[in-house]
């Protein structure tokens, strides 16, 4: 805005030129941090190969270098635009669109308690205010040296899907249902002292960035692999209603032996 005189709008009426700036282009930064080793470059090229077009293979590339540097930095970025032939506005577009993609250091395990609906009215927002209070930290802070045993993440969460299982939280995305403010604080205690309590259902707990090259499409560990697919998968609650219908008798219509008609589209 000026004012009618033509200055820039200031407390004075006098002239006031524009500083003079002179614009320098920065020099090639050069090839991406030596944290992505040949092993990544080689793990990132079987991702790629998994897709028609390269630039699907962004999400998974994401969880890759996320497992690696325990989030996603600027030199993360500029990897996966060059391993992509993107550019880093559209690789940034997407790693600050997703929430699972964190852009400053995490612990070893990321705690993540669901506060939406059901899971606040039964007791998730006492649990994350208990877990802040006990961690002193907030949401997406970390407690302890990032990467290091024991550091954890924290974060409230939006829906985790779970609600016959309310309140519930996660760690590293593995379930810990049915909580309580004390079960909560004692998960996160012993998970301080270095140790993994089982969860509730799904794989053995590891650490953040073992399931990151997980969820990249990777497993380096055959023995863990196999105790995740033999892990528990669902709970009495999801179940009831199937054990339901079998005690009474109930099924589902039959799917009819030809589809009806669709109607006519309207003439334009």
């Amino acid at each position: 805005m000026t004012l009618p005189e033509g200055n820039p709008e200031t407390n004075s009426r006098v002239a006031v030129a524009p500083a003079e700036r002179t614009w320098t282009a920065q020099p090639d930064q050069g090839p991406v941090s030596p944290t992505f080793d040949e092993l990544t470059r080689q793990r990132a090229k079987g991702i790629i190969a998994r897709y028609p077009v390269a630039r699907s293979a962004l999400l998974p590339l994401l969880h890759l270098v996320q497992s690696v540097e325990g989030h996603v930095s600027q030199d993360g970025i500029r990897f996966c635009a060059e391993t992509l032939e993107l550019t880093t506005a559209e690789v940034s577009a997407v790693a600050t669109f997703y929430t699972m993609y964190k852009r400053t250091p995490c612990g070893e395990h990321l705690v993540s308690v669901c506060t939406n609906t059901l899971c606040a009215a039964l007791g998730g927002d006492d649990i994350y205010a208990a877990l802040k209070a006990r961690l002193g930290i907030g949401h997406e802070e970390t407690v302890g040296e990032p990467g290091t045993t024991g550091s954890i993440t924290l974060e409230h969460a939006e829906c985790l899907a779970a609600c016959d299982l309310a309140p519930v939280l996660q760690v590293n995305y593995e379930y810990y249902d049915n909580q309580s403010v004390a079960s909560a604080e004692a998960l996160v205690d012993a998970l301080r002292r270095g140790e993994k309590p089982p969860p509730t259902r799904g794989a053995p707990l590891t650490d953040l960035r073992t399931v990151e090259l997980e969820l990249a499409g990777f497993t380096d560990d055959p023995a863990l692999a196999a105790a995740a697919v033999a892990g528990p998968s669902a709970a009495p609650e999801t179940l009831r209603g199937v054990q339901m219908a079998a005690e009474r008798g109930w099924a589902a219509p039959a799917m009819p032996g030809e589809h009806p008609a669709l109607p006519p589209l309207p003439e334009k």
